[in-house]
Formats: structure tokens, sequence, C-alpha cells
């Protein structure tokens, strides 16, 4: 691979490294702030102990992915000075309103929160992990919002060939944060909902704590029922809206060649990049015209039209993303969405038929469940960037135009190999703790306190 690839392998791996991370961070925060919500209500010393059991997890998820974050703003000047360069006026403003606000309202309520026990009045300290809560949604507003930019370029005007911020409130608006944003935070409670759902089942079926672990089950699948449903209406409506934007995407996603109206959604298609020619396609009449535009009728342009348009507007080249890996992307995100949403219904069975008295080991695969919403959101993430190829910002600068200039390939081999090796490490450290943690329950800290004086 040349530095271009290597570059662009480095910052996708350390993206999706971190993405491990920030849903959990999204969804277990206000799972926590909700516990503690319902302590302070109910004044029921259950509440209180459901709290520091799952604000224990969401705090050791939450240091391993401010540690995996902080990398990947470095290789904007290491691998990609170019796009810093070309898009550091409009880029820079929201990373920096998100570093001064969202990061310092987490880090200080963060802070009260742990060592506020006991220390703060039951109201401000449920306040703190409500405000730690909000720091890390409009952390990831403002994310997303630099982000959008680079799909949907909006607020600018370009001078001398580079865009300058024109119209802030425009940047703020803008189309695509509208989805993407919603999509990511519904995506988050998910996380954390099913991360709640899988522990507590793992402890219900062994008969630890049932009255908490029985609880915090109940809170997961309400939360994780409306958050489901907000990614998928959301996911919905993101889609049309790709479809306008970013036609090519689609197309990519849907291993659409020709356009099509009605256009016909792909149950399963395998073909050639190369010649476009396809040996499986089969397909359902109709259905991607519905997706796109809420009727069975409708063109969706198919790849070959859409690369000739944008030849005619941008030039020779090949503006042709993967059509296998958006393809797939695709399918996983969708097909782990679904699942997870006849996962969120035999959640509620086990609830309210059941009673939670669970006997057949086969209840442990809503354990492993946990692992769904990691494999959607790593593949929507994909999904969004690789979909955008070959723009690094849709439209005005080609990924190629980029990279550092005069990097040697072997410096960025270099820097890749290390950070795979690092991130490898920490992601075994935080699986490890989380394991550990999530596995010995919730244990009496005066209890435990005790047993090692008498130890002692």
């Amino acid at each position: 691979m040349d530095a271009l690839g290597l570059a662009r392998s480095q910052f996708a791996i350390t993206t999706v490294y971190h993405f491990f991370f920030v849903p959990l961070t999204l969804g277990l925060a206000v799972i926590t702030a909700i516990m503690e919500t319902l302590y302070v209500c109910k004044r029921e010393e259950v509440y209180k102990q459901m709290t520091k059991f799952w604000g224990k997890l969401f705090l050791i998820n939450f240091a391993v992915g401010v540690v995996t974050g902080l990398v990947q703003e470095f290789q904007f000047g290491m691998n990609w000075s170019e796009y810093s360069r070309f898009v550091g006026d409009i880029f820079g403003a929201p990373l920096a309103i998100e570093g001064l606000t969202a990061f310092f309202l987490e880090a200080t309520f963060i802070g009260l929160w742990v060592f506020g026990w006991e220390k703060l009045p039951k109201k401000v300290h449920a306040l703190s992990m409500w405000m730690v809560a909000l720091g890390s949604t409009v952390s990831a507003l403002w994310i997303l919002v630099a982000n959008s930019f680079m799909h949907n370029p909006v607020g600018y005007t370009l001078v001398e060939g580079r865009p300058i911020l024109s119209n802030f409130w425009e940047l703020i608006f803008n189309e695509h944060v509208m989805t993407q944003f919603p999509h990511t935070v519904f995506s988050g409670y998910v996380t954390g909902a099913f991360f709640v759902m899988g522990i507590s089942v793992y402890h219900l079926l062994k008969k630890n704590n049932v009255e908490l672990f029985s609880k915090s089950f109940k809170i997961a699948t309400v939360f994780g029922l409306f958050a489901i449903i907000g990614v998928i209406l959301v996911g919905h409506a993101q889609a049309q809206l790709m479809v306008r934007q970013q036609p090519m995407k689609m197309a990519a996603a849907e291993a659409l060649w020709d356009s099509e109206d009605p256009a016909s959604l792909s149950l399963l298609t395998i073909s050639d990049q190369e010649t476009g020619e396809s040996s499986v396609d089969i397909r359902i009449p109709g259905a991607l015209s519905f997706l796109s535009y809420n009727t069975f009728t409708g063109e969706v342009k198919g790849i070959n039209d859409l690369q000739k348009e944008l030849e005619a507007e941008y030039g020779a080249g090949d503006y042709v993303p993967s059509v296998f890996m958006n393809y797939w992307s695709f399918r996983i995100m969708i097909g782990a969405g679904f699942l997870m949403a006849f996962l969120v219904f035999v959640a509620l069975y086990v609830w309210l038929k059941l009673k939670f008295k669970l006997k057949s080991k086969w209840w442990y695969l809503l354990t492993a469940s946990i692992a769904l919403p990691y494999m959607a959101n790593t593949a929507g993430w994909l999904l969004t960037e690789l979909g955008r190829q070959p723009w690094v910002v849709y439209g005005l600068l080609k990924t190629a135009d980029g990279i550092s200039p005069n990097v040697p390939a072997g410096y960025v081999m270099t820097s890749l190999a290390v950070f795979i090796i690092l991130y490898g490490l920490l992601m075994v450290v935080d699986v490890f703790l989380l394991i550990k943690f999530a596995k010995d329950g919730y244990v009496e800290e005066h209890a435990a306190s005790t047993v090692s004086v008498t130890a002692g």
C-alpha cells in the first residue's frame, strides 16, 4: 500500500477503536442517571446499588474512550495536513467548541460524581450524572457538525480556492446533522440498553442479586425499546437524505449499476466492480423506491449513470466507492438493527411473561447480543465514510489531495503498527476490566472493607 492507503487505514482503524467506546458512553451515562434519579425519588437502596454498579462500568469505558479519542486529532496534522489546511477555517470551529464546552463539562461533573458520594446533596449528585450525560451528547453534536461538513458542505465561501466560514448557523443546522446526530445518539442508547440487558441476564441466570438485576433489566428494556424505534425511524430519513445528497453512496450500498424506476431492493447481489456485471442478483421490485421516496415508484440512479454525471461535473476520474464494502456494511447494519428490535420484544417476554424465571442456558444468547450494537455501529460508520469516497469533502476536495506531502509510506506504516499494538492492548485491558467487574456484580463497599480489616 502507498502512503495514501496506509494513512486511510490508520485513521479508519483508530476511529473504529474509538467508536467502540463512544456509543456505550452515550447510552450508559443516561441509564445510570435514570437509576440515580429513581434512587432520589424512591429512596430505595437498591437503586443506589444499581447506580454504583453500572456507574463503575461506565467509568471504565469512559476512561479508555478518552484516551483513544485524543490520538485522532493529532493525525490531522501528521497524515492529513493538506486536508487540515484546506478545511481548517471551518473544521476548527466546532472542534474547538467541543473541547471548550462539552469536554470540560464532562470532566468537571464526572469528578463531582465520582468523589461526591455522601458529600453532595442527593439531588445535586444525581444532577452531576445528568450533566455528564449532557456533556457526552453535546460532544457528539459538535463532532458531527464538523463531520457533516465533509458530507454536505454548507455555510462557506470559497476564497482563493479554500472554503471560509461565512454562515455559522447554516453550518450547525446542516441538513446532514439533523439526521446523523439523532441516529448516532439513538444508536448509543441502544448500545447502553443491550449492555445492561446482557449483563443483567447473566446474573439472573446465576440467581445473583435478583432484585438489582431484574430492575436493571426492566429499565434497559424500556429504554432500548424507545431507542431502537428511534434508530429505525431516523435511519429511514437518513437513507432518503442520502439519495438526495450522495446518490452514489446509495447506489453502491444497493449494488445498483443501472438506474431504475421503480427501483428494486437487493436481497443478495454479487457483482464485479470492474465490469458491473452481476453473477447473482436477487431483488425485491419497487422496495428501493419505497425506501427512498415512501412510494413504490420513483427513479433511483445507478452507478453507471452517476459516474457519467460526476465526470461531466468534476472531470475525469473514478467516482465509484467500494461496492463490496458499502453493500455489506449496509446489510450488516440493517440486519443487526432489526435483530435487536426483535430481541427487545424477547426481553419484554422475559419480563412480562416469564417474570425473570430463567432456567435454560439458551438465555445466555441475550448476553451474547451485547455484540450486536457494536457490529451495527461499526458497519454504519464504515458505510458513512467509505460511501463518500473518493471525496474527503464532498465535491470540494478528494481524499488523495488531502494527504500530507512528502511523508514516506514507511513512516506511516510504522505509526500504523504502533497504533494497532497500543490500541489492541487498550482494548484487551478495557474488555478484561469490564468483564471482571460485570461478572463480580454489586459488592457492598462496607462489607468489603470490613472483611479486609478483619483479615488484617
